[in-house]
């Protein structure tokens, strides 16, 4: 291996769809970072691709962030990871990580950013009325989704839509998007 390679770490905590689909379109992940058991380290397993639990076992208030950051940059940094794309991770990671990875971790969100941040979007985009939503890729930061929007694509909200059918349909429209947002800037980090 080169290098000068760049070489990318996909995080996980649920399903694994994200990095299912990225896997299937032929991104090349270097490592899979997972916070708990969950079947996108199935997923991982599955391709050969490398796996690291830094497992997550404290949810309470009390919960050291500072600590669990750190194990989670040594883990990157043992691997020589060059960027990060959160795919469904539900930790949020302290300010060391953005220090250190500054504008090299990507997030996506379903909705268009700026409006609807959080972890409520798709629900509160539709408790607001909106005919127009969608997804956004965009930098993650230490304040949760205010980081550079790399790309953005509309989702309509159809009548009689639940939570659940938009947000299937942002899912769709996610899977391509951040793929393609993924490949465009590892070209250029």
């Amino acid at each position: 291996m080169q290098s000068n390679q760049k070489k990318l770490a996909v995080f996980v905590s649920g399903t694994g769809t994200l990095l299912e689909s990225f896997l299937n379109e032929g991104l090349n992940v270097d490592i899979v970072l997972a916070d708990r058991p969950c079947r996108g380290i199935d997923i991982a397993k599955e391709r050969n691709v490398p796996i690291e639990l830094v497992l997550r076992t404290d949810f309470s208030k009390n919960f050291d962030r500072a600590a669990y950051t750190e194990l989670v940059l040594k883990t990157l940094q043992s691997h020589e990871i060059s960027v990060v794309a959160m795919a469904g991770f539900n930790t949020v990671l302290g300010p060391s990580i953005f220090e250190t990875y500054g504008g090299r971790i990507l997030n996506t969100h379903p909705a268009l950013l700026p409006s609807f941040k959080g972890h409520y979007a798709v629900r509160d985009a539709l408790a607001y009325g909106v005919k127009v939503t969608g997804c956004t890729v965009h930098i993650a930061t230490p304040e949760i989704d205010v980081g550079e929007i790399l790309a953005q694509q509309a989702v309509p909200v159809l009548s009689g839509d639940t939570e659940e059918s938009l947000h299937e349909r942002i899912k769709k429209v996610e899977r391509t998007l951040y793929l393609e947002t993924i490949r465009s800037f590892m070209a250029t980090v």
